[in-house]
């Protein structure tokens, strides 16, 4: 019999596969508090990235990260089209660090062409330490099921102080007011949450007003968590 023609039960594989697989969990780790580690202040746009180049969402994006990137924060996306795109666009535009945490899909997803440092991963897990970990603050602007997860994650992290608290912007209230209602009339009515825990995200249909949320909030704490 041939070697190559001895295979593993099935129910055994992840006794072979799965060791290794940390050793490629650990690299993307490395690599990514290697290259962030000095980037300073930042700030993460999440959106979606079916986001069209004539929308007004995508307009907004590019104009709240160049104004942002001139305040001197790096701009940090999920590295994708759409909204992630019109945020490294605009960090471009003001020659600030424009920053793309691309993530490995079925169907892949290539970086955008305004990223200047970029970084791949496999895993979501990883990557999104590394949203969190180097954000001084984080804008959301209307996006889908990943939009959702990392709002939702962020919002648990600080509420569960497992991070100090950060601005997390939502933009477009028109947008978001459905889920809005839901958590009130569901979530906090029922005790599901707080009622300050409402408190933990800040929404805003002018970009100034949310930029200078964020620039206040940062001066008066002027340090990232880490």
């Amino acid at each position: 019999m041939n070697q190559k023609d001895i295979r593993l039960p099935k129910h055994l594989e992840s006794l072979y596969e799965d060791p290794w697989r940390i050793f490629r969990i650990m690299a993307e780790f490395v690599d990514g508090f290697d290259t962030l580690s000095q980037i300073g202040k930042a700030v993460v746009f999440w959106g979606s990235a079916r986001t069209p180049h004539d929308h007004p969402d995508y307009h907004m994006t590019e104009r709240m990260a160049t104004k942002l990137a001139n305040n001197g924060f790096a701009i940090i996306t999920g590295g994708g089209p759409g909204s992630m795109e019109a945020a490294n666009k605009g960090a471009r535009e003001a020659n600030g660090l424009s920053i793309g945490l691309n993530i490995e899909l079925p169907h892949e997803q290539k970086p955008n062409e305004y990223i200047e440092v970029g970084l791949d991963f496999r895993y979501f897990f990883v990557r999104k330490v590394m949203f969190v970990k180097y954000a001084t603050a984080f804008v959301l602007v209307p996006g889908g099921f990943g939009t959702l997860d990392e709002f939702s994650e962020v919002i648990t992290l600080i509420q569960t102080r497992k991070i100090e608290p950060i601005p997390v912007v939502l933009m477009d209230s028109d947008y978001w007011a459905g889920l809005i209602r839901w958590m009130q009339a569901r979530m906090v009515r029922e005790g599901k949450i707080s009622k300050s825990d409402m408190e933990l995200f800040y929404i805003s249909d002018d970009e100034d007003e949310a930029i200078q949320y964020i620039l206040d909030w940062y001066k008066q704490n002027n340090s990232r968590h880490t």
